[in-house]
Formats: structure tokens, sequence, C-alpha cells
């Protein structure tokens, strides 16, 4: 079975270390990618060490890196060092804190279709990220579709890092379900390459957050594709609070949704 992950909250930690040792869960830190902490030193190594007090390294855990007007393909030198800079800062972070990977979004421009862009974003990301792992030998990086509105970019990034054992896509399925692009191309586009997946649901016209189970997604057809896949890739309940991740947990037991429960491969016997 793939591994469950949840989002601690440090100001309930014990009702979250509780829930981890129930699922066997790891958590997915999303304290470090506001700047507004980022620049608060003092404030932002109290939280670290609050966190390594109850939940020390070496336990599989991820984070969520620094995202907001992150462009690491710019050729503005100041836009670069800048989103560098955040990168950085993250996966330090990472690296004190002992844990596994941390994701990062595509961030490009959608509907900007000019070719020397899509290709200066493809190969700049390439270089990046590389560089980045060779910098960082014990993480890995996974990069998550936002709001892209086709798998193509983050396809063609995966390809081009196959070779790399450390990296890998986050499939966000919300993200996915309101990108205007049907479920079934990012699922047979993104199969090869995915390590990870958030999920939470949605009405198909915002990224509400919601719990698992209350708006559009379909999620017996999400459990049959993860079946499917070679390697049994990590999941995310990314929602909002405690009340919410319980209620996501259960319609997934109840319903045998990866990574729960097990049955047969409807997804892809159906292409």
């Amino acid at each position: 079975m793939g591994k469950l992950y949840c989002i601690p909250s440090v100001q309930d930690i014990n009702r979250y270390l509780g829930f981890a040792e129930k699922y066997n869960a790891g958590f997915e830190y999303n304290d470090f990618f506001m700047p507004g902490l980022l620049d608060d030193g003092f404030t932002l190594n109290k939280v670290i060490k609050q966190y390594m007090s109850v939940r020390p390294g070496g336990t599989g855990d991820t984070m969520h890196g620094a995202f907001l007007d992150i462009c690491v393909n710019s050729e503005d030198p100041g836009i670069f060092k800048a989103s560098d800079y955040r990168v950085r800062q993250c996966m330090d972070i990472a690296v004190k804190m002992g844990l596994k990977a941390v994701i990062f979004h595509t961030n490009y421009i959608v509907n900007f279709r000019l070719g020397s862009y899509l290709d200066s974003w493809i190969k700049r990301n390439e270089e990046y990220w590389r560089q980045i792992l060779k910098d960082y030998k014990e993480q890995y990086i996974y990069i998550e579709n936002m709001f892209d509105d086709a798998p193509y970019m983050l396809k063609s990034l995966a390809e081009r890092m196959a070779d790399e054992p450390r990296f890998g896509v986050c499939l966000d399925i919300a993200h996915a379900c309101i990108s205007g692009s049907p479920m079934d191309i990012w699922y047979s586009q993104m199969a090869s390459y995915v390590k990870h997946i958030h999920i939470n649901d949605n009405d198909g016209n915002e990224d509400l957050h919601n719990p698992v189970g209350t708006g559009i997604i379909e999620w017996d057809g999400f459990g049959s594709w993860c079946r499917g896949l070679l390697e049994e890739p990590s999941v995310l309940v990314e929602v909002r609070g405690y009340g919410h991740l319980e209620e996501s947990v259960k319609y997934m037991q109840e319903n045998k949704i990866y990574p729960f429960g097990q049955g047969e491969n409807i997804w892809f016997q159906n292409q």
C-alpha cells in the first residue's frame, strides 16, 4: 500500500501524532512555504524545533516548498536569484529536519504558448532541478502541477529527468480536475512519472481543498488508476483541518479508495 500523508499543525500536534501512529502515516509540513515565516529566523527555528522534538528525522516525512512568485526558469537574473534563494531555504530546512522530499510547483505562465517560452521553461527547469539534486544528495524533488491547463509541460520535464531516481511528479488531483483537460489525459500522461499525489475535492471550478468525497471528483477511477501504476505512489490528504482529514479518510476506507482497499484495475482495463 502506498504511504498515507497528512498536514500537521504544530498547535494541534498530538492529534496528528495519533493519526500518524494509527495509519502509519507521514507528515507533509506546510508551514515553510510562506515568505513571512522564512524571513523570521527566530520563529522559523522555533517551529522547526517544535516539530523535531516530537518527530525526529528519518520518518520519510516531506514538506511543501515555496511557490509564491517562484520562477526558477526566469531569464531575469534578479528574479532567478530570489527564486533560487527561496528554494534553497526550503531545501536547507529539509536537510535540517531529515526529510525525504520537498514539493515545488511548475509555476509556468498558463496559455503563454510561444514555442520559445515553452522550450526555455523545460530546458531551464531541467538544468535547475538537476543542480539542486546534485547539491542536496539526500532529498527527493517532486514537481506538482499547479494551475497547468494540460499535462504537456510537466510530462516533458519528467521525461527529460527520467534518469534521475530522486526526481518525480507530484500529481495534484484537484488541480488536474479544474485544469480543463480530461482526467484520463492526466492519468495516462503522468502514469510513468508520478511518485507522490495530493488529494482533496472541489466543485470543478475552484481549488477548494474540501474533504475527499464531497465534490465532483470520481474517486473510484482514481483508485483504480493508482493500483495500476508500476510504483505505489504516496498520497497526501491535503485538506483544511483535522476534522476534514478524518472525514476524508473515513470516506476512503468505506469506499476502498487508494491507498485503502484492493480491487481490479478497472481504469486500465477500459483504455
